[in-house]
């Protein structure tokens, strides 16, 4: 059997398990929901640890560690610095291991002599705040897909026929409920960095970092509750001004996404040698951004999920990159930028359950890539990882994100991912080495007091200053 057929036969018994989930069982029932709080966490993740320990349970997560002061420090500490790898899994040993690799972790370690994945013990380090939790609770029977299209839009018994500003399906039941709770994840109200976007080519050279001051907004988490009003009520929010290299500093970028996907974002761009900013309604789906990446790659995935069939395969036990300070606080990027591939010391890998979401294109929609899956973790309702493939069941792409827990508010931190592009044979690393010189990261539970650019027109004045 070609690796072709294998690969279509394992999507097709993915496909059938999609279908019976989706099609067994209805709705949340009241009785369901019960188990949240009880057998499952409020945020729907499984409350005990895994039959061996090796995924702990759940005890509430990180909220303050030694040496870190959410008001004056420029990055987040590691609180697991002093760990050791359990072991590592290399194109060796790798067999040992195959039920908890995804596709993507294979392909890497047999494409790249050297290549390889540290496990560390695991930590379910994200936090949620009470008020998330209740609101959880409150969404399992009462949010709702909606939309003319499949995946479009959600609603739900708060305010606006919207959601509670929660977690919308803590018990999912289709594959667009699981991305919808990666939408809507919990993360700080804004998240303030300046990082950059570095493209290493297939011969291990560097192109010149674009650095940007970039604020990363969810809006629906404010705890003052006034962003929501400023943001035309959007799930997630972005801008960003350039400040290097020089020749195209000063660009800026604000977009806002709905929780009516079909209405498309709210986007704008402005170009400094033009000192004009116009719409940019076409940053979106496949269409190319800093680096090679597209637009709906952004967080692991990021706009509207109307091209594609999204089905739920279910829960398993996977090493995932999870809790990565190294990469996003404390590295440099001259100690983990390899010719081709990430430093393995920088990256550390756990396992965790994750739901594992796979997506076809549709016959009549266009998109660069034939199928995509999508690994996201139980706690953080965040992707991990994905793979995207062409129409001949080839993987084109890995992307990884270095996730971190935002101790200091609660919550999930996604400004950092890193892709491998099997095509071309580089790779790209976005918003790491915080530990250089003039990078942060700080979030905020509130954006009262905030220097937010939240206008077209602010955008313009915070890029010629």
């Amino acid at each position: 059997m070609t690796t072709h057929e294998t690969q279509l036969g394992q999507l097709i018994a993915a496909g059938v398990m999609a279908m019976l989930v989706h099609s067994s069982q209805a709705a949340v029932t009241a009785e369901e929901a019960r188990q949240l709080g009880a057998s499952l966490t409020e945020f729907g993740a499984e409350k005990a640890a895994n039959a061996d320990g090796s995924i702990p349970a759940y005890s509430g997560g990180i909220e303050k560690v030694a040496g870190y002061d959410p008001k004056t420090s420029k990055h987040y500490v590691d609180p697991f610095k002093d760990e050791k790898p359990l072991y590592s899994v290399n194109t060796e040993n790798m067999a040992q291991y195959d039920a908890l690799l995804a596709p993507g972790t294979k392909v890497l370690l047999k494409t790249y002599p050297g290549y390889r994945i540290d496990v560390y013990p695991g930590h379910r380090s994200m936090r949620y705040t009470p008020a998330v939790l209740q609101n959880t609770v409150k969404n399992a029977t009462t949010a709702r897909m909606a939309g003319a299209v499949e995946g479009d839009a959600i609603e739900g018994a708060d305010k606006g026929n919207l959601p509670y500003a929660g977690i919308p399906f803590p018990i999912p039941k289709t594959g667009y409920e699981v991305m919808w709770n990666h939408n809507l994840r919990f993360s700080a109200a804004v998240n303030q960095f300046t990082g950059f976007a570095l493209m290493i080519d297939s011969a291990g050279n560097w192109s010149e970092p674009t650095r940007a001051n970039v604020f990363w907004m969810h809006p629906w988490y404010d705890t003052k509750g006034t962003l929501r009003g400023q943001t035309f009520d959007s799930v997630f929010g972005l801008t960003s001004v350039v400040t290097s290299p020089p020749k195209i500093a000063g660009a800026g970028y604000l977009a806002y996404y709905s929780s009516n996907t079909a209405l498309g974002q709210k986007a704008w761009y402005y170009t400094p040698g033009q000192r004009r900013i116009r719409p940019a309604p076409d940053f979106a789906y496949d269409m190319l951004m800093s680096g090679g990446v597209m637009w709906d790659e952004v967080t692991g995935f990021l706009g509207r999920m109307d091209r594609f069939d999204f089905k739920l395969v279910g829960k398993k036990e996977m090493f995932v990159p999870y809790n990565v300070f190294g990469l996003t606080n404390t590295g440099l990027a001259k100690d983990f930028v390899g010719k081709k591939f990430v430093n393995p010391d920088a990256v550390r890998w756990e396992k965790h359950r994750v739901w594992v979401v796979d997506s076809i294109r549709k016959p009549t929609a266009s998109h660069a890539f034939a199928r995509r899956t999508f690994y996201l973790d139980e706690d953080c309702w965040c992707v991990t990882q994905s793979e995207a493939y062409d129409s001949a069941g080839n993987i084109l792409r890995v992307v990884q994100t270095n996730n971190f827990p935002s101790y200091g508010t609660g919550g999930i931190n996604l400004n950092s991912w890193t892709e491998y592009d099997l095509v071309k044979g580089g790779y790209y690393v976005f918003n790491a080495g915080y530990a250089d010189e003039g990078h942060q990261v700080r979030d905020y539970d509130t954006a009262e007091g905030l220097p937010l650019t939240l206008t077209p027109q602010s955008i313009v004045g915070s890029s010629s200053q």
